[in-house]
């Protein structure tokens, strides 16, 4: 098979050029991804990470910060009463913001397909609770079991359970109106 065209060309290297040198620079030059706006607002692209987290209050190395008790590791060490040399918080804000954003109670984000709810919807008003009978149903496209029909139902329920109620209710008048 013939060779790509340029290949038999030799390839030189650069003894000028300084790699080591551009590297470094490129490196320094690239700002770390923060994801937290806390953080990201106080951040002093002219410091050091390590000076930056000091400033407001955090810890570079979690093992650092909470040290594991010699006591725990088999070791009996006194210690004469002082700590090692407290560190001045010059941004306790940013701390502050952080533990207020994380007291916040998480809402609740889940939700189900249209698609399934108008499923389970229809099953429920045309079969009840007869799981048999809407396996066997010609909407049942997926030809999900009697099993697996009741399990999105009861999804459907724990997602939304007054909608639930509601639509049940809403359904006995009919019933008693056809009979």
């Amino acid at each position: 098979m013939p060779k790509a065209k340029g290949k038999t060309r030799r390839h030189k290297y650069s003894y000028n050029l300084n790699r080591k040198r551009l590297f470094r620079s490129a490196r320094r030059r690239a700002a770390p991804r923060i994801a937290c706006s806390h953080i990201r607002h106080a951040w002093d692209p002219h410091k050091s990470v390590a000076q930056n987290l000091a400033e407001m209050g955090l810890a570079e190395d979690p093992n650092k910060a909470v040290p594991i008790p010699k006591k725990l590791l088999g070791m009996e060490v006194e210690s004469d009463g002082q700590q090692p040399g407290k560190k001045i918080v010059r941004k306790p804000y940013v701390v502050n913001e952080m533990e207020l954003e994380a007291s916040l109670p998480e809402k609740k984000s889940n939700t189900l397909s249209r698609d399934l709810i108008d499923y389970v919807r229809y099953m429920i008003q045309n079969h009840g609770e007869n799981y048999k009978e809407m396996a066997r149903d010609e909407k049942n496209y997926y030809q999900d079991t009697p099993k697996q029909i009741k399990r999105k139902i009861n999804v459907y329920k724990n997602f939304y359970p007054e909608e639930y109620k509601n639509f049940v209710a809403s359904l006995k008048p009919e019933k008693m109106e056809v009979q």
